[in-house]
């Protein structure tokens, strides 16, 4: 067994040039698996010697160790992938994982700001210096282009197209879109970049450089982000709860509440499904009710 999944994790990255993370996630979920039945049954197994059952005694273990049903389904998702390049090399006839059923997810509406609260945000940061120029710029360009955390800190200098005013994003599994960028992010990068010192090294890479780095000149890391945008949070005294990704939300429900289709949105924020952008239009409902019930004389 961990021979087998020792190979699906190379065939991830040379075959299907998975990210660092999603390797990363694969591996805990597959080894946390092999773990949990030596624990149950005392011996590894060969992959071709499971069937459904085992897979349903794990998944009934994880849900009564508590486990969020998003990371039970994820860990059931790895299984899936794991018995299908299984199937294909040989070291398997069947996928057990293949009839288990994801638990059903109770989605919960996702935090977002108001423009107010948006516009204290991008305010925050103090434009004369060089980090909060940084700063500026990195929160204009999350919340224009509605990027995720992992996607503005791998930006680069060649991504940036100032002419035609767009930026080249490459998101989940490596697929890249392209996203507008407006004038208040690209005035905002242009004035951090004028400023920056980026490292000799990072220098050195021309228009796969960096465009966000740290004090010592390297790009910059997700958590670096995250624990920037708490101090920011404090200095406008918004929600504690906002993270950068309450920026691509607002983003989202902004624009559809202000007219734009959900077909657009769901390219703009790289969902590879409709259902995963609907959400944003439980949110645009979910305010116009408020205001509804707050300005009409008969709502209540």
């Amino acid at each position: 067994m961990h021979s087998a999944i020792a190979q699906f994790l190379r065939y991830l990255v040379s075959e299907r040039n998975a990210s660092e993370l999603t390797i990363k996630s694969y591996r805990e979920d597959l080894f946390a698996f092999v773990e949990w039945l030596q624990a149950a049954t005392g011996e590894v197994p060969t992959p071709d010697s499971l069937s459904p059952q085992e897979l349903r005694g794990f998944q009934a273990a994880l849900q009564q160790a508590g486990y969020a049903r998003s990371s039970i389904s994820r860990k059931l998702a790895a299984l899936r992938s794991f018995y299908k390049f299984a199937m294909r090399e040989g070291l398997a006839d069947s996928n057990p994982a293949k009839p288990l059923r994801n638990p059903r997810r109770q989605r919960k509406l996702p935090h977002v700001l108001t423009d107010d609260e948006v516009g204290r945000l991008l305010l925050a940061p103090p434009a004369d210096r060089v980090d909060g120029l940084r700063d500026r710029a990195i929160l204009e360009t999350i919340y224009s282009a509605g990027l995720r955390v992992s996607e503005l800190v791998g930006m680069q200098d060649g991504d940036i197209d100032r002419q035609e005013q767009i930026l080249r994003v490459r998101g989940k599994g490596r697929k890249e879109r392209i996203c507008p960028l407006g004038s208040f992010a690209l005035r905002a990068i242009e004035q951090y970049a004028q400023r920056r010192q980026r490292s000799p090294k990072t220098e050195s890479l021309g228009r796969r450089a960096a465009v966000f780095v740290n004090r010592f000149g390297n790009q910059l890391t997700t958590r670096s982000v995250g624990r920037m945008l708490e101090k920011h949070l404090a200095a406008a005294g918004l929600d504690a709860r906002t993270s950068p990704h309450t920026l691509r939300h607002s983003f989202a429900t902004h624009l559809l509440d202000r007219g734009a289709d959900i077909r657009s949105v769901q390219e703009l924020l790289g969902h590879k499904s409709l259902a995963t952008t609907q959400i944003y239009t439980h949110v645009s409902a979910a305010s116009l009710r408020r205001v509804y019930e707050k300005a009409h004389p008969r709502a209540r």
